[in-house]
Order: C-alpha cells, then sequence, then structure tokens
C-alpha cells in the first residue's frame, strides 16, 4: 500500500512513464494531479542520472514498505534548495524495479519487507536489502529498521546501504538531510571506486607497456647499449615507435630502430609486432634485404589499410666491432662519433622505400667501416622534426647534428648523451614533442 503523505504536501508528477504511479501517491495524500500530464509533457532536465550533483535538479525518493496499516508517514521533504523531494512509494520488490527510474537519487527501504521467495524465519534478515543492492547499484541507499535496533542498522551499512534511521524517529528535517547525505556519499564512493578502478587499469597498463619494450640481448658482448622512448600521444605509454638489439650466436650485434606512421593505438600495437617478428627473424638468421622482404610481408598482413607503412634502419655489427652492414627502409640514416673525428650521419645512398610502399621492393645491405672506438646513434623522425620556438622551422637532421656535437665536446656519453638530446629537443620545441621519439646508442670502448 502506498506510503501515507500528509494532505497539505503537493506531489508532482512522476516523470518518465511513471504517471499512474504517481496519481496513486496522489490520491492517498489527498492532492490532485494536473489533467493530462503525460510523459512526453515531463520537463527532459529531471531525467537525471543518480550520480549527478543533487544540486542540479529535484531529489527524488523511492520507498519501498509494504505496511497496509500505513504506520510509516513520510513527512514534509525538502532538498538543500528548499525544493520539495518528490516521493515515489512500492509495496514490494516487483514494483520497486519498475519505480526504479534513472531519476531516482535515494531509497527508503524498510527492512521488515521480506525478501523474495523467504519461506521460512531463520533467512539472512538483510536478503532484501543486498536484493535492492544488486537491483539498483548506482543509487543512494537508507535503510529503516525498528527503534533501538542500531545492531541491524549497523549491519546494513556494513553490507552497503549509505546510512540507517529508526523508523519511529523520522520527521522532515531528518529525513531530508539524511537523503541528501545519502545521495552526496554514494556519489563520493562511486567516484572513489572509479578513481581506484582507474588507478588499477593504469598500473596494469603500465605494466603491460612495460613488457611491451624490448630488452635487449647483448649478453656475451663489449658494447654498451642506451636507448630512450617518448611516445607523442597524451599520457600514452608506448607509440608507433619501436627499437630492438639482439646479439646472434656468431657474435654479430643486430640492432634496428622502426617508425610506424600514425600515432594511435593500433600504430603501437603494429610498431611492436614488427620489433617481435624482427627479433624472431633474426634470431633465425635472417638479414638485409631477405630480413626486411619478410617484414613487408608481416606489415601487409597485419596493417588496417593499405596506407599504413613503416620506415626502418638496421644495423649488424660484425663481431670485432670495427665494421657494420646498414639497411634503409625509408629511415633517417644514423649518426657516428668516431674517435679523432666529427660526429657525422653515416651515407644514405643505396636506400630502400619503407615497407608497405612498393611490393617486391629492395633494401641493399651498404658496408660501413666502423673503426676502433665509436658510438652509432639511431634514432626516428621525431627528434629531428620538433619546431625551432614559435616559428615553422624545425630542428631537422643538420640541427641534430650539431647539438649532438656540442653535447660530445662536453664530454656526454651513454645515458646521459642521449637524455641531453631528448630533453634539449623538447626545450627548443617550446614544449613536448607531438611525434614519439625513441633513440637508440651503441658505443665501443677501447
Amino acid at each position: 500500500m502506498p506510503v501515507p503523505v500528509p494532505r497539505q504536501r503537493a506531489i508532482p508528477a512522476v516523470e518518465g512513464g511513471q504517471a499512474r504511479a504517481a496519481s496513486r501517491i496522489g490520491a492517498t495524500a489527498g492532492t490532485a494531479s494536473t489533467p493530462g500530464a503525460s510523459a512526453a509533457q515531463a520537463p527532459t532536465s529531471a531525467m537525471r542520472n543518480a550520480g549527478e550533483p543533487a544540486g542540479s535538479t529535484s531529489l527524488s525518493l523511492l520507498v519501498i514498505e509494504d505496511d497496509p496499516a500505513g504506520s510509516l508517514s513520510v513527512p514534509e521533504l525538502l532538498d538543500s534548495a528548499g525544493k520539495p523531494i518528490r516521493v515515489r512509494t512500492a509495496r514490494n520488490l516487483t514494483e520497486a524495479e519498475r519505480l526504479l527510474t534513472d531519476d531516482v537519487h535515494c531509497i527508503l527501504l524498510d527492512l521488515a519487507l521480506p525478501a523474495p521467495g523467504r519461506a521460512v524465519e531463520g533467512d539472512d534478515e538483510l536478503a532484501t536489502l543486498k536484493h535492492v543492492l544488486r537491483l539498483a547499484p548506482r543509487h543512494a541507499v537508507l535503510a529503516l529498521t525498528a527503534s533501538g535496533d542500531a545492531e541491524r542498522g549497523a549491519e546494513a551499512v556494513r553490507v552497503g546501504a549509505q546510512d540507517y534511521l529508526f523508523r519511529d524517529e523520522l520527521d522532515g528535517r531528518l529525513l531530508s538531510r539524511a537523503i541528501r547525505y545519502a545521495v552526496e556519499r554514494k556519489r563520493s564512493d562511486t567516484a572513489e571506486r572509479k578513481l581506484a578502478e582507474g588507478r588499477v587499469r593504469a598500473q596494469e597498463n603500465r605494466r603491460l607497456h612495460r613488457g611491451l619494450l624490448p630488452t635487449p640481448l647483448l649478453e656475451g658482448s663489449s658494447l654498451r647499449f642506451a636507448a630512450r622512448y617518448r611516445p607523442g600521444r597524451s599520457r600514452a605509454l608506448l607509440g608507433g615507435d619501436f627499437y630492438d638489439t639482439v646479439r646472434t650466436p656468431d657474435g654479430t650485434v643486430h640492432a634496428m630502430i622502426g617508425d610506424v606512421c600514425g600515432h594511435g593505438p593500433d600504430e603501437a600495437a603494429l610498431g611492436v609486432e614488427l620489433r617481435i617478428a624482427w627479433r624472431a627473424l633474426t634470431l633465425a638468421g635472417l638479414c638485409g634485404d631477405e630480413l626486411l622482404g619478410t617484414l613487408q610481408q608481416v606489415l601487409e598482413h597485419e596493417r588496417d589499410n593499405d596506407e599504413i607503412f613503416a620506415t626502418l634502419c638496421t644495423v649488424d655489427i660484425a663481431p670485432d666491432g670495427r665494421r657494420a652492414g646498414l639497411c634503409l627502409a625509408g629511415h633517417p640514416t644514423p649518426l657516428i662519433s668516431r674517435a679523432g673525428r666529427v660526429a657525422e650521419l653515416l651515407p644514405y645512398e643505396s636506400g630502400g622505400p619503407a615497407l608497405g610502399l612498393l611490393p617486391n621492393a629492395r633494401w641493399p645491405r651498404r658496408q660501413v667501416e666502423l673503426g676502433g672506438a665509436w658510438s652509432l646513434m639511431l634514432y626516428t623522425d621525431g627528434l629531428i622534426e620538433g619546431h625551432i620556438g614559435a616559428g615553422k622551422e624545425r630542428l631537422g637532421q643538420e640541427g641534430m647534428v650539431d647539438m649532438v656535437r656540442r653535447q660530445l665536446a662536453k664530454g656526454l656519453s651513454g645515458e646521459e648523451l642521449l637524455t641531453a638530446a631528448v630533453n634539449e629537443v623538447r626545450d627548443l620545441n617550446g614544449g613536448e614533442l607531438t611525434d614519439d621519439v625513441a633513440v637508440l646508442l651503441l658505443e665501443r670502448r677501447l
């Protein structure tokens, strides 16, 4: 039976197709409904999610109580802005489910209401509450219990209710405040839960991305390795740039760096696939044109459309460390610094096209003399395409070479050199770079 409501209280028609429920409440309270009221006439602003701020619309309360004697009397209720709190009533859980629309902010549940299918005494006394919590996980819930039964009320809060009230202590001021408190607490709990879930997802993503970044396989090699990686996407940990370094059983050190066109998660995933394929093919003994041709097949099968391509630079360093083979697939040529000589770019002649552009393309392998002590820096175009100041001028390869020369003159090497280079490029750009940046450094010291 509907909850008796004081005669002087005006109850607005229930929105969202619940006009019949509103009419029943109004008849019980002795109030008149507006003739012809319909769902189409209801203001759309009243249809709010229970998690929205209470001040955005007047609050709505759903009372679930089946006392035929009508011993529960809901007093005059006002929200913090002085607006009447709308009330709906349900005599059982089936009716409550029908009345539980998105514009309901809070539920007042009588814990004495029998649970669905409850047949014997001694069943879970809070089964009804648990059922309502499952039915309305996004709504605030107030538990109503007998006077003095604080233990049951506290247990209701532990189960999931926002607060509990005693039946015979209800008054308008207390209930109005309890409703507002419950709605705010529910919203706070929801926000805290979402924040915790976001942190867990962020931790999982970080672990995943760390796992996708390569671990160099250089055991037994005297070469020193360093790398820096900075994705261009905001809040991303992985971009379309990729790199790797492995040492094969014959003592040759293989290094590569590449860049998938684009900056989204699909490009990042494709970059990881190409890196893993490169490592597997390299460890299987492929090198040069044969390796790049196979990688192009992988790219063609894995890309979303025919316009996706990838640039690549591969280097294989002989076991004695004095010479290397170089293959370029549309990628910037490496920077080499030798003892007693200024840093310079390796020759770009005989480079091939980017992977995925031309069928049956070829990628010649060029022999390069490294000498005794040297450092070789492989990089993606994100390092050279940043702007210089507020204008349209870009750093370019020549600007990068000059920058690295200055840093080498200061005695920087290894990790310090890469960190200084990436930071200076970012500073010259006037802020974070929009493109992914990957830099790899191999050094041989005598």
